[in-house]
């Protein structure tokens, strides 16, 4: 059995120059081998000094036990912000506090239960969308995009996709997402506050006509909250919680900041997990076969049957280990640190590299391979405790992260139940990091009914 698909290394030495355009074609490539056996790497700019961490109790250092001395990077942010704005994502200090005090509580408890027939839906939806191309071969990141903007759609706003806010936004995202690297030019040298930000042709232009379609819907969700005719769901949530401290609530501007992101980290983080983790069942139909039986449970809209779907939840987890869709975060150092005998001065910037951490090869045991029983190995639960963070972890760990697990289990399932997928012979998928982890090419499979 060949490996899962995975981008060829870059030399380990080039030039500035090259790097930089390297990186901006596709962060995955431009990195060297020598990457996923290092516990740490320096890599010197005539601007700052980044250093890539792999030894897990440096990154339990820098997202669990001192976050504060370790804030997001503003060089993150430099690429994003047109379409994020202030949002969650992208704020550091008392406004993240703030803004998550706001946020957590719609995500907390039994929310997971009640917006899970919503879930449903879309994953009833999915299904019955892939009929009319039985029998044929479909670039399956179309279709799970479609499916998680269709979740976002339903459980943030309580409409389906095929309303036509929804469908405008959801085709604004499809061609920004092909155009904004996750890091720009800032990422490689400081600009100054007044200097131009300079962006691939349509990046800002998309950017803003997204944020006038979701500030028509969060102004038209704030009239309904006024009306007292809002339904109950995670918008009407998060604009109705007054932060327990300041005692303020969200007001429009800030309400589209953390929209664009909840669309950005929902959707397409969970269409890549999902595209990736059906292209692992084409390639391993063992594995598919045994994911459609467990999945005949799904016969009605039930939170209980979540928990008899045990395969599909450790082959997506899996598939969340081999191409994490968020490949890399960026932290900046605040203070003077001496990490492995280095001097890390402040102003440094500190890469936590999921895509490398999940391939270690002084951590996890067949690190390439696809293996969903690793899970119940002291290896695997080891692994998953120290070096597996497709989330991130510690106070920065993604809201959504207990919505997704429950979501890309549900509708892999949903849709393996009725059809099958197979690899198409000389169309190899490979993995390329623009916002998040997809495919260079699209991922092509042919679909059949089972």
């Amino acid at each position: 059995m060949s490996l899962p698909p995975k981008p060829a290394s870059r030399p380990d030495r080039v030039s500035l120059w090259r790097y930089a355009r390297l990186f901006r074609a596709d962060i995955l490539s431009a990195q060297p081998a020598r990457l996923y056996r290092a516990w740490m790497a320096e890599f010197r700019t005539p601007f700052f000094r980044s250093y890539l961490m792999n030894q897990p109790d440096l990154i339990k250092t820098v997202l669990k036990d001192r976050p504060e001395d370790f804030p997001k990077s503003e060089r993150i942010g430099e690429g994003l912000r047109p379409l994020l704005g202030n949002s969650v994502f992208l704020t550091n200090g008392e406004t993240w506090k703030r803004q998550r005090r706001i946020i957590d509580p719609a995500f907390e408890g039994g929310r997971l239960r009640e917006t899970f027939p919503a879930m449903w839906d879309a994953a009833e939806a999915a299904a019955a969308r892939l009929a009319p191309h039985t029998d044929s071969v479909i670039e399956i990141e179309a279709e799970t995009s479609h499916a998680a903007a269709d979740v976002i759609f339903r459980t943030l706003f309580s409409i389906p996709i095929e309303h036509h806010l929804a469908r405008d936004v959801f085709e604004e995202f499809k061609a920004y997402q092909r155009s904004q690297p996750l890091l720009n030019l800032a990422a490689f040298v400081p600009l100054p506050r007044w200097m131009p930000r300079f962006f691939r042709r349509g990046t800002k232009a998309s950017a803003a006509r997204i944020r006038r379609l979701i500030t028509e819907l969060t102004q038209g969700r704030m009239d309904e909250i006024a009306a007292g005719t809002a339904p109950d769901d995670l918008a009407t949530k998060i604009m109705t919680t007054a932060d327990p401290v300041t005692g303020a609530r969200f007001d429009t501007e800030e309400m589209v900041d953390q929209v664009a992101i909840f669309f950005l980290a929902g959707h397409e983080t969970s269409a890549s997990a999902l595209a990736w983790t059906l292209y692992l069942m084409a390639t391993h139909p063992e594995w598919q076969d045994r994911l459609a039986a467990e999945a005949q449970v799904l016969e009605a809209c039930d939170f209980a049957v979540m928990s008899k779907l045990r395969l599909s939840r450790d082959v997506f987890r899996e598939a969340l280990r081999l191409y994490p869709p968020v490949p890399m975060m960026v932290r900046e150092n605040t203070c003077p640190e001496r990490f492995r005998e280095r001097d890390v001065k402040p102003g440094a910037q500190l890469v936590l590299s999921p895509w490398h951490l999940h391939r270690h090869e002084r951590l996890w045991d067949n690190p390439d391979g696809f293996d969903p029983t690793r899970w119940g190995t002291e290896n695997g639960q080891k692994c998953q405790r120290e070096a597996y963070i497709p989330f991130s972890a510690g106070a920065r760990v993604c809201t959504g992260a207990g919505f997704a697990m429950v979501e890309g289990p549900l509708i892999l399932s949903r849709i393996l139940r009725d059809y099958r997928v197979a690899a198409v012979p000389g169309k190899v998928p490979v993995p390329v990091a623009h916002l998040t982890v997809r495919s260079e090419r699209g991922i092509w499979l042919r679909l059949t009914r089972r």
